[in-house]
C-alpha cells in the first residue's frame, strides 16, 4: 500500500508529504483547492505521461516520491520485477520507492529503489500497485485487455491460461521451423548441389589422415635418389673396404674386440670395454649389410617422383577450399553429409511438423473451447452482480453486458469445424459494454461512459471482484459525480468494504461518503505573499471532521454539525454491523 507521498513544485503544489493510512483514505476541500492535483501527481509517479507545464511557476522542476509497503500478493509480484531489473541490493524487500522528477527542459527521470530505470519498468512496477480511476489515460476500465484479465481472474482460469499460453509457444516454435524450411526451396536446392558437390569432390580423393606427410617423406627420397645412393654406397665402402687393399672397418672393430678381449683375461676391469667393442663391432657388420641392402633398393623413379607431387596437389587444393589441413578437409566432409541429410529429408521433416502443428492446434482448440464456455458462465454472473451494484450507486437503468466474441483464422486453432484465432489467452476477444440510458444499444464502455459513470462502474466491478483483484491501492476520482447525499451514503459503505483487501484512496464533494473515512485529509489554498499553495491537512479527531463535513453541507451552524455527527455516527454504525 501507499505509506508516503511527497510532491515537490507540482502545478500549485509547494511542498507536501502525506502518510496514508491503511483502510479508507478521503480526501476532501474546495473545488480548485488542489484535490485532483494530488492524484495527477500520483499518476506522474507511476508512469504518466510527463509535461513541463506541471512544474510550478519559477521552479526549474517538479519531483514526486512515493513509498510503497509490499504486503501478501503485492510481494510476488513486485519482487519479481525488482529482482529481473537487479533493484533488491541493499533494498528491504519490504518497502519499494518510486521516483518520477519532470524538468523545465522536457526532461524526465524514473527511479525505482534510488536507481535510474526506464518509464516501462516504472509502469510495470506501478501497475502492479495502484490502479486509479477516474477520468485519465490510466482508467484502466477503459481497456479491453483489462476486461479479459478481470473475467479470467473472477472464473478462476489463470492457471489454464498458464497451460494455453505454453501450448501457444510450442505452436510458435513448429511454426518458425517449418517457415524456415519453406521459405527458400530454390535456394536449399542449390545448397544441397553444392553440397553434393563437395562431398563428391572430397570423396573422390579418398584421403587419409597421414597420407600428406607420407608422401613428402616419399617425395624427399625420390628427389635425392641419386645422392641417397652415392652416400650409402660410400658408407658400404667404409665400412667393408670393397674395392681397396684397405682393412675394412668393420674387421678392424673386430680386431679391437678380440684384443679387449684378451686383455680383460688378463686384467678383468677391462670386462665392460671388451663387451662394448663386441657390441660396436656386431653393430657395424650389421649397418654394412643394411645399408648394401639400401644402396641396392635406392632407384631413381621420375613417374612415381610425378605421380606424387600430382596427389600432393590435389590434397594441397581440397585443405585450400576446405579448412587447411587435411583433419578439416575430413571433418567438413563429415558436417557437409549431415547437412545434406538434412535437406534431402527436408520434405519428411515438414510432415512431422505439419502432423505436430495439427496436434498443437487441436490442443489449443481444446482449451480454448473450455475457456470460453467458462468465461461464458462467468460473464453472465459478473453482469447480473455489476446490474445490482449499479442499481445501488444510482444507475439502475444502465445494462451492463460482457461481450465474447472470436474470428475466424484459416491458420487458426481447430474447434469442431471452426478454424479460430487464437493468442496465449485462448480464443475469445472480451469486452465490457454499457447502455447508460434506456433506449442506447450496448456500446463499449470507452465509447458511453463518462468520469463519473466510469468510476461508478468500476467501483461495481471491484466490488463484485474484490476477491480476484490483487491490486493493493486502489485511488477513485469524481467517483460521486452526479449522485447525492443518499447515494453517497451507499458508495461510502461500498468503498468501505473494499478495504478488507486493498487500501482505498477516495477524492469525493459527499460529506456521506466521508463519514466512512478511517482517514480523512482537508485540502485547501493559502495564500502566502504573491503566491498561492496547497494545504494538506490530517484530520485526526471527530471535531476537526465535524467542522468540515459541516462545511460540506454547506451549513456551519449547530444544525449543520449535529448532521455531520450523524453521519459520522452511522457510518461508525454500519461499519460495526458490516465488520460483525
Amino acid at each position: 500500500m501507499l505509506e508516503e507521498l511527497r510532491i515537490q513544485n507540482f502545478a500549485i503544489i509547494d511542498r507536501l508529504e502525506l502518510e496514508f493510512a491503511p483502510g479508507l483514505n478521503v480526501i476532501t476541500g474546495e473545488t480548485g483547492a488542489g484535490k485532483s492535483i494530488i492524484i495527477d501527481a500520483v499518476e506522474l509517479l507511476l508512469g504518466g505521461r510527463a509535461d513541463p507545464s506541471f512544474i510550478r511557476a519559477g521552479a526549474e522542476k517538479s519531483s514526486i516520491e512515493g513509498v510503497f509497503a509490499l504486503r501478501g500478493f503485492s510481494r510476488g509480484l513486485v519482487l519479481p520485477i525488482l529482482a529481473r531489473e537487479e533493484l533488491l541490493e541493499d533494498a528491504d524487500e519490504g518497502y519499494v520507492t518510486l521516483y518520477r522528477e519532470v524538468r523545465a527542459t522536457g526532461r524526465s527521470v524514473a527511479r525505482v529503489n534510488g536507481a535510474t530505470v526506464t518509464l516501462e519498468v516504472l509502469r510495470e512496477v506501478g501497475a502492479a500497485l495502484v490502479d486509479i480511476h477516474g477520468q485519465s489515460e490510466h482508467l484502466s476500465l477503459l481497456n479491453s485487455r483489462f476486461h479479459l484479465d478481470l473475467i479470467d481472474r473472477y472464473a478462476e482460469l489463470m492457471g489454464i491460461r498458464e497451460a494455453m499460453s505454453k501450448v501457444v509457444a510450442d505452436v510458435t516454435e513448429v511454426r518458425r521451423e517449418i517457415t524456415s524450411l519453406r521459405s527458400d526451396k530454390a535456394a536449399l536446392e542449390r545448397r544441397a548441389d553444392q553440397l553434393r558437390h563437395e562431398i563428391a569432390d572430397i570423396d573422390a580423393a579418398e584421403l587419409t589422415p597421414t597420407e600428406e606427410e607420407d608422401l613428402k617423406a616419399e617425395r624427399m627420397r625420390l628427389s635425392n635418389s641419386e645422392q641417397l645412393a652415392t652416400l650409402a654406397a660410400q658408407a658400404v665402402n667404409l665400412l667393408s673396404a670393397e674395392g681397396t687393399e684397405e682393412l675394412p672397418a668393420v674387421d678392424r672393430l673386430q680386431q679391437v674386440a678380440q684384443a679387449l678381449s684378451k686383455l680383460a683375461a688378463i686384467d678383468p676391469n677391462l670386462g665392460d670395454w671388451a663387451e662394448i667393442a663386441e657390441t660396436i663391432a656386431a653393430q657395424a657388420q650389421e649397418m654394412a649389410l643394411e645399408l648394401a641392402d639400401y644402396v641396392e633398393a635406392v632407384e631413381y623413379n621420375p613417374a612415381r617422383l610425378n605421380a606424387i607431387e600430382e596427389r600432393l596437389e590435389v590434397i594441397a587444393k581440397l585443405k585450400r577450399r576446405y579448412g587447411g589441413t587435411v583433419e578439416a578437409v575430413l571433418d567438413y566432409a563429415i558436417r557437409a553429409k549431415d547437412e545434406l541429410d538434412g535437406l534431402e529429408n527436408s520434405e519428411a521433416r515438414l510432415e512431422i511438423l505439419a502432423k505436430q502443428e495439427h496436434a498443437l492446434l487441436v490442443r489449443v482448440g481444446e482449451l480454448g473451447a473450455k475457456m470460453s464456455k467458462h468465461r461464458q458462465i462467468a460473464s453472465k454472473r459478473l453482469a447480473k452482480s455489476v446490474m445490482a451494484e449499479l442499481a445501488d450507486l444510482r444507475m439502475e437503468r444502465a445494462q451492463f453486458e460482457v461481450g465474447i466474441t472470436q474470428t475466424d483464422d484459416p491458420d487458426g486453432c481447430i474447434v469442431g469445424d471452426q478454424r479460430l484465432a487464437f493468442d496465449s489467452t485462448g480464443i475469445d476477444m472480451v469486452e465490457m459494454l454499457l447502455s447508460a440510458n434506456p433506449g442506447e444499444p450496448l456500446r463499449p464502455l470507452a465509447k458511453v461512459a463518462s468520469g463519473g459513470e466510469a468510476a461508478r462502474i468500476m467501483l461495481a466491478l471491484k466490488r463484485v471482484l474484490t476477491a480476484a483483484d490483487h491490486t493493493p491501492t486502489l485511488i477513485f476520482d469524481e467517483v460521486d459525480q452526479g449522485i447525492g447525499g443518499r447515494i453517497g451514503t451507499v458508495v461510502g459503505e461500498k468503498l468501505w468494504t473494499l478495504t478488507n483487501g486493498h487500501q482505498v484512496l477516495v477524492v469525493t464533494h459527499l460529506p456521506q461518503l466521508a463519514g466512512y473515512a478511517d482517514k480523512h485529509y482537508h485540502v485547501k489554498k493559502v495564500a502566502a505573499g504573491n503566491r498561492t499553495a496547497t494545504q494538506v491537512t490530517a484530520l485526526d479527531n471527530e471535531a476537526e471532521r465535524v467542522v468540515e463535513l459541516a462545511e460540506m453541507l454547506g451549513a456551519t451552524g449547530e444544525s449543520g454539525q449535529q448532521s455531520a455527527r450523524d453521519i459520522l455516527s452511522d457510518a461508525r454504525a454500519r461499519k460495526a454491523q458490516v465488520a460483525g
